[in-house]
């Protein structure tokens, strides 16, 4: 073969600098690891020994989502160290809601072309969201496809998997007309409704990422980019203490379409408006936007990350509870009769 010949590397994938990624980010990875991981990185897959001596009847919980077009916010400003605790909390809040602990966390990285300071970062920051979680990150995927993404460009995605007591399963069949319903602050958009918000902030309003906009107290950027909420932590000591009939992630479809999916039929929810603050970056949106209130409502979270549903006579010691854990948490409204649907008035 002359020297001329193709090699995979000409071609754009560089195993060499997969390497190095590697050797970058495995003492923060193992930093995430519980008692119960097995085995050590490279390995054809993760092992996790599952204590079931903690379970009498154990049932294992499955997530998996991704950061959406907040990667672009995050391409922009070349700033790679917090998105990965967004694909982590996206999962994580999914299966705590139906009573999970999360147990483990992979993720799959593709990138057009493979910087390993950037792919170390990137993982960092998917280690940092499994601290927060109490997960161990037991193993991932990079993948270098260069002509699929362009240079620079990448996508994230994760997967976590949890466990609960089958008689501990939240499902939100136990939800009853008179429950109350406590909503915990977002830090801010999350991960989601980012194609409106890039739309309007950054195209129609042609807000520069460095621009400190009034009533933010941050750069554009730094609030696009501010990482998703991860509720583990705060929720899941209280599950044996609480009556907890249900949980809601409020994630892309917000308040409206996210509580339905735990109200068992014959009920619905009401929500008194002003009852939590909106955060600043919503006003803004909708403001520069023109975006209508149902519009809002239906794609952002509003200010409100998780929805709690309790019996009315625990609510106030609950919540009193989740603010001594770190949470902002308020009274947000009530379980009524009706079909299914969430009001706001």
């Amino acid at each position: 073969m002359s020297q001329d010949g193709w090699t995979y590397a000409r071609a754009g994938v560089d195993i060499g600098a997969g390497n190095r990624a590697v050797e970058l980010m495995k003492e923060t990875v193992r930093r995430t690891w519980r008692p119960e991981v097995l085995g050590d990185l490279g390995g054809f897959g993760g092992l996790f020994a599952l204590d079931t001596s903690r379970y009498r009847q154990p049932v294992l919980v499955a997530g998996t989502d991704g950061v959406g077009t907040k990667l672009k916010v995050a391409m922009l400003l070349d700033r790679h160290d917090t998105i990965g605790i967004d694909a982590v909390a996206m999962c994580v809040n999914d299966i705590l809601v139906q009573g999970a602990e999360p147990l483990f966390f992979l993720d799959y990285l593709a990138v057009g072309r493979l910087v390993p300071e950037q792919v170390a970062t990137i993982v960092h920051g998917i280690a940092e969201g499994c601290r927060q979680a109490g997960c161990a990150l037991i193993g991932g995927e990079t993948a270098e496809m260069p002509g699929f993404y362009q240079p620079g460009e990448y996508d994230v995605a994760g997967f976590a998997v949890g466990v609960v007591d089958r008689d501990r399963v939240i499902t939100g069949a136990g939800i009853q007309v008179g429950d109350r319903v406590l909503g915990l602050a977002s830090s801010g958009l999350h991960s989601n409704g980012y194609s409106l918000a890039r739309k309007v902030l950054l195209e129609e309003a042609a807000y520069r990422p460095d621009q400190t906009v009034g009533g933010l107290g941050r750069t554009v950027g730094e609030e696009l980019l501010t990482p998703t909420r991860i509720y583990v932590r705060s929720i899941l000591p209280l599950l044996s203490k609480y009556e907890i009939r249900g949980l809601a992630h409020i994630t892309g479809g917000g308040l409206l379409e996210n509580i339905p999916r735990v109200l068992p039929p014959g009920t619905a929810v009401r929500l008194q408006a002003g009852s939590w603050p909106v955060l600043p970056v919503f006003r803004l949106i909708q403001q520069q936007g023109r975006v209508a209130d149902a519009e809002m409502y239906r794609t952002f979270n509003m200010g409100i990350g998780m929805v709690v549903i309790v019996p009315a006579l625990q609510a106030e010691a609950l919540q009193a509870e989740l603010t001594m854990a770190g949470e902002q948490v308020y009274a947000i409204g009530e379980v009524v009769a009706g079909n299914g649907i969430v009001e706001i008035g």
